[in-house]
């Protein structure tokens, strides 16, 4: 438990003129007070006060002043803090008690208001004025810290307040009775924190880690600590090959800062310059090992040491930056980066619970961090794949008498690369293979199962089969082989010597013709099983080439959860779009009015026939 670090004990002030002696009740009108009711004040200085004037009064009953003595031995010796206040809220009387436990002699208060001899404690005047005018007694809770040290984090005190009046019924001040309940305080202080410290990591769970790229986790992190946890935060990684004998690299990926606060961390950005930790430090050693590096009360000299270069350190220091805590990101054993926190101003220093927590939510996040990373890394790898195995629009032009174009577009989020592809191929007799198709599943599998479909077919289509065997061998070689994502497929080949056009289909949509005169229709082909199912029995129609464009595509351009896959289908045959255009107009017009709010990677090929 933290240790109140109390301010240094002032002088006792000087008397007034007429103060009542220290420790006993002064000798003013509040010595021959009685309550406003008429009856004896229920407080221990009302009543002793009250039988004082008894005994000091004509007529008063014999052996009254034994009582005077009695009431005042009980409120000398009790355990609890009595005061007695003047109209002006100025100390009259204090027992030993309260001066005591306020760290001042009982003269020190004599003729003062509180917030001249204890300018750390919280009290609201404007009830015990409140109490004067009506006489009501009140309740009140005050807080603050003494001259005297304390364990307790804040110390608080139950008060009771009543007004005293005199024989004649003038007001003269208030009396006050207050109990210590700091300890019970401080207990349930400590269970609130603890909850709201429980609390915290509970929330990182959902609100850390929310989508797949690694800034987007490293933005949540950083905002999510701030301002709970400090005042301004960082997220730090050590990019992946860049390791260095001489420093530990890291670049400042996101920042968060509480309003108002001007941070040195955006300085770190630098335009993502590699910021280094020297080697030898105490900072890289603890970060290296995984361990939380704390330090409060930072200097001017010990700002330049932490950050290797001076102006974010000079905004750091601007900024009133005193405490920093920087906690390592490790995951499986590696580090993966720094979470930085810092507080500033009024802000209290780190405590060793902070690093807890903060040591703790690290490693929450690091996981999360480290499958952005890792989901990533094979995202970037599943697309480059996929853009190398599949061919630019530019290269697909003309092939035996047919123009084609092609797109290929990732899912809005870039989240889902995986299976989708296309192909044009140019047989040996003249004839030309159209192929679109889509594996199940996203990421690097899906990308290499691809490739193997791929070519697999061009291996069957150069063989000289139809495009119906085609689909039946492949079935049977992807099926025997064990391999274990089926595909959607769709051929379409063109003969341009004889005008037709042979399709076939493995589960796929059908495609799209648009006609020369610019209506669109589905075209109807028999639907087979998926390739690699092993079910493989898959039927062909040869339809006249009547001029027009024909469309394939990939379910992301017409599917959209929750919605009918028909609904899809009729968007796309509703377009209103000009035959004789260029294809990539046509294909660009196509994706500009149906792609948008795609949950999946699309596949578009256009091929149209042209005189030799």
């Amino acid at each position: 438990m933290d240790r109140d670090t109390s301010p240094r004990r002032p002088a006792a002030p000087a008397k007034p003129a007429s103060p009542a002696v220290s420790g006993t009740p002064a000798s003013t009108p509040a010595a021959t007070t009685r309550a406003a009711s008429g009856t004896p004040a229920t407080t221990p200085a009302a009543s002793a006060m009250t039988t004082s004037a008894a005994a000091s009064t004509p007529g008063a009953p014999p052996g009254a002043i034994g009582y005077v003595d009695l009431l005042r031995g009980i409120v000398e010796d009790s355990g609890a803090g009595f005061a007695v206040l003047d109209t002006d809220l100025r100390y009259l009387y204090v027992n030993p008690h309260m001066a005591r436990m306020t760290g001042l002699p009982a003269a020190a208060y004599i003729g003062h208001r509180l917030n001249e001899v204890l300018p750390h404690i919280q009290r609201s005047e404007q009830v015990l004025r409140d109490i004067l005018r009506d006489g009501r007694p009140r309740e009140t809770v005050v807080t603050g810290r003494t001259w005297v040290d304390s364990p307790y984090q804040v110390r608080e005190w139950r008060c009771v307040y009543h007004r005293l009046v005199d024989g004649s019924g003038k007001v003269v001040g208030v009396a006050g009775v207050g109990l210590e309940i700091s300890e019970p305080q401080q207990y349930v202080y400590e269970l609130e924190r603890a909850h709201r410290r429980l609390a915290l990591l509970d929330a990182a769970a959902s609100r850390i880690g929310t989508g797949t790229d690694v800034a987007g986790t490293c933005r949540e992190l950083a905002e999510f600590v701030v301002p709970e946890l400090a005042d301004a935060s960082g997220v730090e990684l050590t990019p992946p090959d860049t390791a260095s004998a001489r420093r530990t690299p890291t670049r400042l990926v996101a920042y968060a800062t509480r309003p108002g606060l001007v941070s040195g961390l955006a300085a770190l950005d630098a335009g993502g310059e590699l910021v280094g930790w020297p080697r030898g430090t105490g900072t890289r050693r603890n970060l290296a090992a995984g361990r939380v590096w704390r330090r409060d009360g930072i200097t001017e000299a010990q700002w330049r040491s932490l950050i290797p270069r001076w102006p974010p350190a000079r905004a750091c220091l601007a900024a009133g930056v005193h405490s920093v805590l920087l906690a390592p990101l490790v995951s499986d054993g590696r580090v993966l980066g720094i979470l930085m926190l810092a507080r500033a101003g009024e802000s209290a220093p780190f405590s060793a619970e902070d690093a807890t927590v903060a040591r703790e939510l690290a490693a929450r996040a690091a996981r999360a961090l480290d499958r952005a990373v890792r989901f990533e890394r094979e995202h970037t790898m599943a697309l480059e794949l996929q853009r190398a195995l599949l061919a630019e629009p530019g290269q697909l032009q003309r092939h035996a008498g047919v123009e084609t174009t092609a797109r290929y577009r990732p899912a809005d989020d870039g989240s889902l690369i995986g299976g989708d592809w296309y192909d044009v191929l140019t047989l040996p007799d003249g004839r030309t293979m159209l192929v679109i198709g889509d594996v199940m599943g996203h990421g690097v599998d899906a990308a290499v199962a691809m490739s193997h479909y791929r070519s697999t077919l061009r291996a069957l289509a150069l063989a000289g089969l139809s495009p119906r065997r085609i689909l039946q061998h492949a079935d049977r070689m992807v099926a025997d082989s064990g391999f274990e994502r089926v595909a959607t497929c769709f051929l379409a080949l063109g003969d341009s010597a004889v005008a037709t056009l042979t399709y076939a289909s493995a589960g796929h949509l059908p495609p799209v013709w648009l006609a020369p005169g610019g209506s669109m229709h589905l075209v109807p082909v028999p639907v087979g099983p998926p390739l690699g199912s092993g079910l493989g029995r898959y039927e062909q129609r040869v339809t006249p080439e009547r001029g027009g464009v024909l469309l394939l595509y990939t379910d992301g351009l017409v599917e959209r959860r929750g919605e009918d896959i028909d609904r899809g289908l009729a968007r796309l045959t509703e377009l209103s779009l000009c035959p004789t255009d260029p294809l990539d107009k046509i294909v660009d017009t196509v994706l500009a009015r149906l792609a948008t709010g795609s949950e999946d990677d699309i596949a578009l090929l256009a091929a149209r026939a042209v005189n030799s």
